[in-house]
């Protein structure tokens, strides 16, 4: 018998990223890049957060929104592959499944009650879009959640970062400042999409509101152009 859950979205995230493109395929590959949680109206209660603040990390159940379709595939390409490689949906993290469900284990760097939105987490290493509702917050529990001998798989260690960057002083300069070494990491990581490695095609994507543009000649990304985003730079309380 087919059963239906609903769900309630207790938060959103604001992060750096108005786009899915730049985002690390994985949480905690940019340490660097901060990011806020703020709760729904309904669960601004500071109660709800209390003894959390002893935990060093937490687990983001959250949706992928901007990846919803209506039907699914029991296989999927993963980008860890290359692109090029079928596996199944179940032994990979695309957000092409039966229920867009993304998991991500985030560092938490402090809670701050604040007068107009309540509680706000602090955050640093997510991997989720500005604006992406959270399903729920849960405590990393390192005897219960590391697991030091586990297979990875396919993936059975953190990629690392495989691209130099180059980034023209005067560009970087148009960067927030607190934004830059993020930035820098989340470049490293090699955002393009695994099967297009063309020199001369020109990249972009926004990051902490600015327009980020280059282009890759393996193994060094060059920064071509950095300019206003037309997307606000989010509010990241």
């Amino acid at each position: 018998m087919k059963q239906l859950f609903s769900m309630q979205v207790i938060a959103h995230i604001r992060s750096d990223f108005s786009s899915k493109f730049g985002i690390p395929r994985q949480s905690g590959l940019v340490d660097a890049l901060e990011s806020t949680i703020v709760l729904e109206p309904p669960f601004r209660n500071p109660d709800a957060l209390r003894g959390l603040e002893d935990f060093s990390h937490i687990w983001l159940i959250w949706a992928f929104s901007e990846s919803i379709q209506e039907r699914w595939s029991p296989m999927v390409r993963p980008p860890r592959l290359g692109g090029n490689v079928r596996m199944g949906v179940f032994a990979t993290r695309s957000p092409f499944r039966p229920n867009p469900i993304g998991l991500s284990s985030v560092r938490l760097e402090r809670i701050e009650l604040t007068e107009t939105v309540g509680p706000v987490l602090h955050v640093r290493g997510a991997d989720l879009m500005n604006g992406t509702p959270i399903f729920d917050i849960k405590p990393y529990i390192p005897y219960g959640d590391c697991h030091p001998d586990a297979l990875g798989g396919f993936a059975p260690a953190a990629p690392e970062e495989v691209l130099k960057v180059c980034i023209p002083p005067d560009l970087l300069e148009k960067v927030p400042a607190k934004r830059r070494e993020a930035l820098l990491g989340v470049l490293a990581q090699d955002p393009r999409p695994p099967y297009q490695k063309d020199p001369n095609r020109v990249y972009g994507f926004s990051f902490a509101g600015v327009e980020v543009q280059f282009q890759v000649a393996d193994p060094v990304l060059t920064v071509v152009d950095i300019s206003a985003s037309a997307n606000a730079y989010p509010d990241n309380t």
